[in-house]
């Protein structure tokens, strides 16, 4: 079989949701079900894998479809008892005293405080985060899915305390050639991953800078009563500096001190820095952006997650540090159970489920409930029910409403899960020839010759959209990318950077991470919507990122 057809029967599962999805506006709860089927069919006809293999393929996506599921619900959780207790009409209203313009919140909430969570957590923690609070904020859902995706981009290589880069670069690149070429240059593989990073905060400092730009473009775009790029880029000075007061000390963090840390740091010094400019009027214009009134939006903006306060004015009202008390608690959490040298992450992630060998195959599966950030979020949750004297039955109210907007997106994910997992476990065949993945990538790669450091990227992009993952991306194509850059003798670093780049940006149009998003606000049924506005960011990133590795390898 030729490498053509055989790179275009590898794509077909993928075309088969986009498809689906996007062109025929089909909803995720349909199309996953059918893209599954189409997935099996071809594993099993073209790649000749085992029955027994696929179905341990799909055994093992269950396992991460529970991870997942497991970090919406406490997300869901954790904004259901702030409602309930009142805490979100102090935290909207702490918001609007910085200000009331939707724009400059978009640059804070989302830019800001969704790469501090993407630096402590990852996974796609972010978006279950940042998008119900946006709701809770008075977003229309459609919006707050959307902004919560884009979010997931230049944070992501350092996400969850660097683990894409340190886990997934290094892991990927695992090889004897590999060893074979460190060994000849004299370098400690520490050594050659800082290079990667090196490369990796430059090429998102100069692309990433915009991403607040592009948000609130987007936003005023297509969610503002005049449909205006305008109105969104008349605070463009303010969303400049946004995106510099991160992306400077990221920079800085990550060729002095290495991968753990960029995004955690890069978003700590950037929220006071902006935060204390925007109250005081730096930059922002005076006329201040506003959605169109509630009632003119359209219904297909509108999610099923219920965040409607109505104030009560003879009401004592809590103080602002005790609203946030739980999601400091959380960010705080997040960070001491992520790093290395602390215990916390030792105790908490060798607690595991797991099943070797499932079914007698090579494929195991494992969870670490108490290392997931679900935990963390029922935890902050619980001290809400405390700090904020919940009655109980308010709590339990907030635990029904979570477990009902749960059941849509477990359904979709039973089925995409395993489909990236049968995807990715497709090396595993009889038939002697390439996964499916590297299949495609090197067609890419014997296609395109010299001006491959365009498309090594899109690579990236393409791993991280079917497993919803940065560092499952690495681990797929890292050493396919390192392979290729040898072959063509171009800096093996570089390109793997510009993977790691690409798949950060992949991350966007992920499709389990747009249903787990979704899912925290009720917009199941909707995510080819989402998917056709994400895809702007991220052909921004690829056409960027594409272009630097041109410049940096020219």
């Amino acid at each position: 079989m030729s490498s053509s057809l055989l790179a275009f029967l590898a794509v077909v599962p993928i075309l088969t949701a986009a498809i689906l999805l996007v062109g025929l506006r089909m909803p995720a709860k349909r199309a996953m079900p059918i893209s599954f089927l189409v997935t099996i069919g071809i594993a099993f006809s073209v790649w000749d894998i085992a029955i027994i293999d696929i179905i341990a393929s799909t055994i093992q996506g269950l396992f991460i479809t529970f991870d997942i599921l497991y970090i919406v619900f406490g997300a869901i959780v954790l904004l259901n008892l702030l409602k309930y207790s009142r805490a979100l009409i102090v935290i909207r209203e702490g918001f609007a005293d910085i200000s009331k313009d939707r724009r400059v919140q978009v640059v804070i909430i989302v830019w800001l405080f969704g790469s501090f969570i993407e630096g402590a957590a990852g996974f796609g923690t972010p978006a279950a985060i940042v998008a119900p609070l946006l709701v809770g904020l008075g977003f229309p859902a459609f919006c707050a899915v959307m902004l919560g995706m884009m979010v997931q981009s230049t944070a992501v290589s350092f996400g969850a305390v660097g683990t894409p880069i340190l886990v997934g670069i290094s892991g990927g690149i695992q090889s004897s050639e590999f060893d074979a070429k460190l060994a000849s240059t004299g370098l400690e593989l520490s050594d050659y991953i800082q290079l990667v990073t090196s490369e990796v905060v430059l090429l998102h400092g100069i692309t990433g800078t915009l991403i607040p730009t592009l948000m609130v473009c987007m936003m005023t775009r297509f969610f503002g009563k005049n449909k205006s790029w305008k109105e969104g880029l008349q605070i463009l000075p303010f969303t400049i500096f946004g995106g510099l007061a991160f992306t400077v000390p990221y920079v800085l963090t990550g060729l002095f001190l290495g991968p753990e840390f960029p995004s955690l740091l890069g978003a700590l010094v950037a929220i006071p820095i902006v935060t204390v400019a925007a109250k005081r009027g730096f930059l922002v214009p005076k006329k201040i952006w506003e959605f169109d009134a509630e009632k003119n939006w359209p219904s297909t903006w509108f999610g099923t997650l219920n965040v409607k306060l109505k104030d009560d004015n003879g009401r004592k009202k809590m103080s602002l540090a005790k609203a946030w008390i739980p999601y400091l608690v959380m960010a705080a959490l997040l960070v001491l159970s992520r790093l290395p040298q602390l215990p916390l992450k030792g105790w908490l992630s060798d607690i595991k489920i797991i099943w070797t060998e499932i079914l007698g195959t090579s494929i195991s599966a494992s969870s670490s409930p108490f290392y997931l950030p679900g935990t963390i979020l029922l935890v902050a949750g619980m001290i809400t029910i405390g700090l904020h004297n919940m009655k109980l039955d308010k709590v339990r109210i907030a635990f029904k409403d979570s477990a009902k907007m749960l059941l849509g997106a477990g359904f979709v994910l039973v089925f995409t899960v395993p489909m990236v997992r049968i995807y990715i476990n497709s090396g595993t065949n009889s038939a002697g020839i390439p996964g499916m993945p590297i299949a495609m990538a090197e067609w890419v790669a014997d296609t395109v010759g010299h001006i491959y450091p365009m498309f090594a990227p899109t690579i990236g992009a393409l791993g991280a959209f079917i497993a919803g993952s940065n560092t499952v991306s690495n681990l797929m194509f890292g050493l396919f990318q390192f392979g290729v850059a040898a072959k063509l003798a171009m800096p093996s670093f570089v390109v793997l950077a510009l993977q790691a780049v690409g798949a950060a940006a992949g991350n966007m149009i992920a499709i389990h991470n747009v249903v787990a998003a979704s899912a925290t606000v009720g917009f199941l049924g909707k995510e080819g919507m989402v998917l056709r506005r994400t895809i702007i960011p991220t052909l921004y990133y690829l056409l960027v990122v594409g272009l630097l590795g041109l410049i940096f390898i020219g």
